[in-house]
């Protein structure tokens, strides 16, 4: 029983290793490049409009209403990035319908990279939004003596947000594995359902989670912005 899909190795050559998380994660990204391409190609302004971009734009409204809720003003700057790691997970995770399929968010090496994106997204953010001293001084809030204590935060949050995606999406596929050895009719069209409910929170959460990473790491350009639209009504 595999409990991750790098045990399945097609190619070795020293460190440099192609297995099944690294082919399904290329496959899902070209699938959805192509998809995103046949999709925006002939987006019209017009009152009639197609069905997938009638789908789109629900889609990116509703992604930039919950960013702008978290507390970015202008979500447009950041939903590039948190929209593309939510329908990227999401969609790795729908793909269990197919028989066969492993997800590759079940393995950790894909979610640490997603965690790392994150790691290095939230500084890059931050320092565009607020300058690098700008930045630099939230690690120093309120005090000073915060300096040690913000660090470690910065790195074991990009831990935890690789180890609870993983967790979760590995014990989703252990167990419907085992149910279907138990019981191979019931149990396993109840799990998958399930799955696919757990799959959209999941990518749900890592998505609100960089969202309010992000948020924290701008919080001062925002405030700063704030207190201009005061002054100036």
């Amino acid at each position: 029983m595999e409990l991750s899909p790098d045990e399945t190795i097609f190619w070795e050559h020293g460190f440099i290793t192609i297995n099944l998380t690294l082919v399904t994660t290329w496959v899902l990204m070209l699938f959805l490049i192509v998809t995103s391409i046949l999709i925006t190609r002939r987006l019209k302004t017009d009152i009639q409009i197609s069905r997938w971009q009638c789908v789109l734009e629900m889609l990116v409204t509703g992604m930039n209403k919950q960013i702008k809720e978290i507390g970015l003003e202008k979500p447009e700057k950041f939903i590039g990035f948190i929209g593309t790691m939510f329908i990227f997970i999401a969609f790795a995770n729908l793909c269990i319908i197919f028989p066969g399929y492993i997800p590759p968010t079940s393995s950790l090496s894909t979610t640490a990279a997603l965690a790392i994106s994150v790691f290095l997204a939230v500084p890059m953010f931050g320092i565009a939004e607020s300058g690098i001293l700008g930045y630099l001084k939230t690690y120093v809030q309120p005090t000073f003596i915060m300096l040690p204590f913000n660090i470690i935060s910065e790195l074991s949050r990009t831990l935890a947000l690789a180890v609870r995606l993983f967790g979760n999406i590995m014990s989703g596929g252990l167990i419907v594995t085992i149910l279907l050895s138990i019981a191979p009719l019931l149990f396993p069209v109840l799990m998958t359902v399930l799955g696919l409910i757990t799959g959209i929170i999941q990518a749900y959460i890592f998505s609100i989670l960089a969202t309010v990473y992000i948020a924290a790491a701008t919080q001062e350009s925002e405030s700063k912005r704030v207190k201009r639209k005061k002054v100036i009504q």
